[in-house]
């Protein structure tokens, strides 16, 4: 099976931080979310990827080239004008034509176990299967429609007909499954959604569109809230990540765990880290300085006795001494 990977958005609510590294690239314990992703996908047999891209889109490719590195054949879909989600799909036909296909977004973290979708999408004849999740609704994603055979029946925004009075509001993933005949319904050359436009058209036009609910972990993290969050989560467990590696902790700091530590960090004594710190390679953190609930990116600099809290510091980052800092995106 092929798959696509949703990469070309601006990651607006994300800003700054998204000015210097697409979010696909954001790290999650030294890794792109988009990395994790890709080896998860690689570990279903799934070798033949295309990622579409139009911000910072030589980020993504020269960290990634081939995909030779991960046992995958990578294209990329260069969009001069972002598509929106259908309009990137048929652009990029020619790498995913000649049968049923997984479109994902790049920024989730998820343990989905993709034979299993496959195996309900082909069992129920689907021309589309949503992965969908009964989890908490996080306020960004507006409830779909069940019916009690798994069948999508309501999308937000959609005037579907014929509605069963007892249905089940779930969230979409993100995570789909398509069979190659949606191609004709993409309007060429023009913006174009899935969740508005295509798949409320596929609904109300009787297609066997389906939800596959996933009972595992998922999360996007689409805001800074949500960044931490999938750190928190990762570090307490309720997941693992396929491409992360183990971190060693420093005995001469303070450590109140889960914490993680890249290679090559420098932590001075009397720092203390945690909990939930994350420290990308080749950070260095002097002394006296605290940093709870904090993703710091690569070559970040602590300065002596600063405070930091419930924030993200970008790559090169210098804090300076005694700075106090909660609730931010730090980038220089």
């Amino acid at each position: 099976m092929k798959a696509m990977v949703l990469a070309a958005g601006f990651g607006t609510r994300l800003r700054p931080l998204t000015g210097l590294l697409p979010k696909p690239m954001f790290p999650i314990l030294g890794k792109p979310v988009l990395e994790h992703m890709l080896v998860h996908l690689a570990r279903f047999g799934i070798r033949d990827v295309t990622i579409n891209l139009h911000h910072l889109p030589e980020r993504v490719e020269h960290y990634f080239g081939t995909g030779a590195t991960l046992g995958i054949n990578l294209h990329y879909s260069r969009e001069d004008a972002i598509l929106g989600t259908a309009g990137g799909i048929l652009k990029a036909r020619e790498y995913l034509d000649g049968g049923p296909f997984i479109v994902i977004n790049s920024d989730i973290v998820t343990d989905i176990d993709l034979e299993k979708v496959l195996a309900f999408h082909q069992a129920r004849g689907s021309a589309l299967t949503m992965v969908l999740t009964d989890g908490e609704v996080t306020g960004i994603h507006d409830p779909i429609e069940l019916d009690e055979a798994d069948r999508v029946v309501h999308m937000p925004g959609a005037s579907s007909k014929n509605i069963p009075e007892t249905t089940r509001p779930v969230t979409f993933t993100g995570i789909q499954i398509l069979e190659p005949e949606i191609f004709d319904r993409i309007p060429v050359g023009q913006f174009c959604g899935t969740t508005k436009e295509i798949y409320p058209e596929m609904i109300e036009d009787g297609l066997p569109v389906y939800g596959y609910r996933h009972p595992g972990y998922w999360q996007d993290m689409g805001t800074r809230e949500q960044y931490l969050q999938v750190h928190r989560e990762v570090l307490d467990g309720k997941t693992r990540l396929p491409a992360s590696a183990p971190t060693a902790l420093p005995v001469e700091a303070n450590i109140i765990p889960p914490v993680w530590i890249g290679e090559g960090c420098n932590i001075a004594e009397g720092a203390t880290l945690g909990p939930y710190a994350v420290l990308g390679e080749g950070c260095v953190v002097e002394s006296g300085a605290v940093i709870k609930n904090t993703i710091c990116w690569e070559q970040v600099r602590i300065g002596q006795n600063a405070r930091i809290e419930d924030s993200i510091i970008a790559n090169g980052a210098v804090v300076p001494e005694g700075a106090v800092i909660s609730k931010e995106s730090v980038l220089v």
